[in-house]
């Protein structure tokens, strides 16, 4: 694809609660704001709400307002699930098998109608989605890059480097890693140093750590400053091939 920009982008995480889906937001909004026709998709949420007769997927329809798009809600989320658990446990509790090959299908139609796409997992790289397969499995089979969302808190250093090794192992593609600084207005001497310490210890590249932001959120539908993303990014619009105007 021209201007070094691939073609898709998938978001993942140290954990679950990282948050992957501001990441992911803020990633689509800077794309769109570049110029490019960005499409979204969350393959698989659990812990849908129900209203109206509908399973809500509020982190997938964050992610389309963010992108500005307006794609069906089946294609960008196939598969909503009720109980907050791993894929594979909320699946079996309503009797549900996730199929990848519906995933792709998704997908494909999805990014046959975009430039770009930002497409967000769920939980970390190892987190089941079938008894045979893990969230690292749908990432090489939609062949995505990576870019992993990491807490700055203590612990991570730990975390983090498990997730790019699993990834590397796998023969994925670690485009960087995206810092997201929790709430709160102190700061441990291991949140203030985590970031510079793990651009020492890893070869992925740190791509800038997005402080705490109020008046986002994802249940509520409200985006907030999750435009503002890009400036946080520092390096990393040019890792990714993004160039913004002035």
């Amino acid at each position: 694809m021209s201007n070094g920009i691939p073609q898709g982008i998938f978001i993942t995480g140290t954990d679950t609660g990282v948050g992957k889906t501001v990441v992911a937001a803020g990633l689509a909004a800077l794309f769109r704001k570049s110029g490019l026709d960005v499409g979204v998709m969350k393959p698989i949420q659990t812990g849908c709400i129900f209203r109206l007769g509908n399973r809500i997927a509020a982190d997938a329809r964050f992610l389309l307002h963010a992108a500005g798009a307006d794609d069906p809600m089946d294609d960008v989320c196939p598969y909503r699930l009720k109980i907050p658990a791993a894929p594979l446990v909320a699946a079996e509790h309503e009797g549900a098998t996730i199929d990848l090959d519906r995933i792709e299908d998704a997908y494909r139609r999805l990014s046959s109608r975009h430039r770009v796409m930002v497409v967000e997992g769920i939980g970390g790289l190892l987190t089941p989605i079938t008894p045979t397969t893990t969230v690292m499995d749908l990432a090489r089979l939609l062949k995505l890059p990576l870019i992993i969302v990491a807490h700055t808190r203590l612990g991570t250093l730990n975390h983090t480097l498990l997730t790019v090794r699993c990834a590397q192992q796998s023969g994925a593609t670690v485009m960087g890693i995206i810092f997201n600084r929790p709430g709160g207005a102190s700061r441990s001497l291991a949140e203030k140093t985590n970031p510079e310490v793990l651009s020492r210890l890893c070869s992925v590249p740190v791509l800038g750590t997005i402080p705490f932001m109020r008046g986002i959120s994802v249940e509520k539908g409200r985006l907030g400053r999750v435009r503002c993303l890009g400036h946080y990014l520092n390096e990393g619009r040019h890792h990714m091939g993004i160039k913004l105007d002035p």
